[in-house]
C-alpha cells in the first residue's frame, strides 16, 4: 500500500481548545485511516511552518483523499499538506521509463510548417 506524508498545522483556535482540554489526537488520526482500510504509522508534533505530521498508509490515493477531505473539511486544520512517498524500487523503475520520455523545453519546439 502507498504511504503518505501529511504536515498539518491547526488554528488558533483548535490551539485553544487543546489547551483548556489536552486530547491525544493519533486515537482520532488512526480511525480516520483505518475506516478507508489504511494505517497510521506515525504522528508527531512539530516546531516550524507546520504543527505537525503523520506518515499514514492507505489503499490507494482515492483513499486518502478522502480522509484529507474530511479532516480538513472539519476545520480544526488551517492547511494541511500530503505528499505520496515512493519507495527506492518505485524510484527506480520511474528512472528507466524517464529514459524513454521525450520531454521538449518550451519555447524549443518548431512551429509546424505551412
Amino acid at each position: 500500500m502507498p504511504l503518505y506524508l501529511s504536515k498539518f498545522s491547526y488554528t488558533p483556535e483548535t490551539w485553544a481548545r487543546m489547551i483548556g482540554n489536552p486530547e491525544d489526537r493519533r486515537t482520532a488520526a488512526r480511525a480516520y485511516i483505518e475506516s478507508v482500510g489504511g494505517k497510521l504509522h506515525g504522528f508527531w508534533y512539530a516546531f516550524g511552518r507546520h504543527d505537525g505530521c503523520t506518515l499514514w498508509e492507505a489503499p490507494d490515493n482515492v483513499s486518502m483523499a478522502a480522509v484529507a477531505l474530511a479532516i480538513t473539511g472539519g476545520g480544526a486544520l488551517s492547511s494541511l499538506e500530503t505528499t505520496v512517498l515512493l519507495t527506492v524500487e518505485e524510484t527506480m523503475d520511474a528512472l528507466r521509463k524517464a529514459e524513454n520520455v521525450r520531454y521538449e523545453a518550451p519555447g524549443t519546439q518548431r512551429p509546424p510548417a505551412q
